[in-house]
């Protein structure tokens, strides 16, 4: 994407806008998207389920990204200049460290059909999206793969399984990048990004990358989540990409993160009972760790010292960061899973919004001081 990337995963946006969300800059309604790019926004992530319907058509919830969804934001995305990633769970719904679901449609299938349907699939969206005039600057393989991706067979530490599906999925991303730069070679060509969660988890980087290095194809990007209430401080984050930096020499992206702006809770907007609602993802005991306030102020200033973390590190492989769901309110109707997910991915309830607080917009839609910070840094 070339200059220091500035970006923000809207996956939500366009259930949020169904369910009648209004964004404010100094008072203005105006477009979230058009928001962030005058704050210099630069890029949006995507994510992307196979099939986020139950086998009776009842949706999953939580944005809603089946490829409809995400190519509609993607061409809006596009059609406003910023640069695109495209984030393959490779699930039905949520992908990460504590579930890595294969698609409905996958289940049964022997290791080498899985390799099979992951270049399949890769291949086959991206040629959608490059037809929508979509096609995006990024894509990554896998979401938070750290234990894995398509359990079981692809559950850590089975590092030859892991290192198939997700070199399947490079393998489709290179072919389609080389196509659109043989169409057109003014096209930049399309990145390939790895992503791991605990961004401040030296010893498990080191072990991850040294083992899909022996086997895998080789990529572009590698991707770090840091939420400072789950992974670790700001030094533990520096440090290992600084040894990552060294060990690797590839360039790094801190491609989810997060910071409260406030501890009020937002139930009165959300419309659910005590019952129905999992409340704020960062709870009161995972705060009281972080040494920023969660005030709109100690968002900013956490803002502030990460992107200065991100420039300083060595051979200036830090890339930059995409801020996670960014615009996600709390509207009635929007939360991170239906009783229909909760039945796919065998998870606890309740629903409801996990994010608001963390959002850089208040509760009723105004842009927070972070985002001036991000546009002036």
């Amino acid at each position: 994407m070339g200059d220091f990337i500035k970006g923000a995963d809207v996956s939500t946006l366009a259930e949020l806008e169904a369910l009648g969300a209004k964004y404010y800059d100094k008072g203005e309604e105006k477009d979230l998207l058009d928001i962030l790019i005058s704050y210099n926004f630069n890029a949006v992530r995507l994510k992307l389920w196979n099939d986020p319907f139950s086998e009776t058509g009842e949706p999953y919830g939580a944005g809603g990204n089946a490829l409809a969804t995400t190519l509609a934001l993607a061409r809006r995305v596009r059609t406003k200049g910023m640069g695109l990633l495209l984030n393959f769970h490779y699930s039905d719904f949520w992908a990460d460290p504590g579930k890595q679901n294969p698609p409905k449609a996958w289940r049964r299938f022997s290791e080498s059909r899985l390799e099979q349907a992951v270049y399949d699939y890769t291949r086959e969206t991206l040629l959608a999206l490059k037809g929508a005039d979509a096609l995006p600057t990024m894509v990554q393989v896998g979401n938070e793969i750290t234990n894995g991706l398509l359990w079981p067979s692809g559950r850590g530490p089975a590092f030859d399984a892991i290192a198939r599906y997700v070199s399947a999925g490079i393998r489709a991303v290179r072919e389609i990048s080389r196509e659109a730069r043989e169409a057109d070679p003014s096209s930049p060509g399309i990145e390939v990004m790895v992503h791991l969660d605990s961004g401040g988890n030296n010893p498990m980087y080191r072990e991850w990358f040294d083992e899909y290095v022996k086997r895998g194809e080789d990529f572009d990007i590698m991707g770090l989540s840091y939420y400072p209430f789950w992974h670790g401080s700001l030094g533990d984050l520096e440090r290992n990409m600084n040894d990552m930096a060294r060990r690797y020499g590839k360039r790094m992206n801190v491609v989810e993160t997060s910071m409260g702006f406030t501890m009020d809770d937002y139930a009165a907007y959300e419309r659910l009972g005590p019952g129905e609602r999992k409340g704020m993802a960062a709870k009161p005991e995972l705060v009281a760790k972080v040494p920023f306030p969660m005030t709109p102020e100690g968002q900013r200033d956490f803002m502030l010292e990460l992107m200065r973390l991100i420039r300083r590190i060595e051979d200036g492989l830090g890339e930059g960061f995409f801020y996670w769901e960014p615009g996600w309110l709390p509207l009635p109707g929007s939360g991170w899973a239906t009783e229909a997910a909760l039945r796919y991915t065998g998870e606890k309830g309740p629903g409801g919004n996990e994010w608001a607080n963390q959002a850089l917009f208040d509760y009723e839609g105004n842009a927070l001081p972070a985002l001036e910070v991000i546009r002036d840094n």
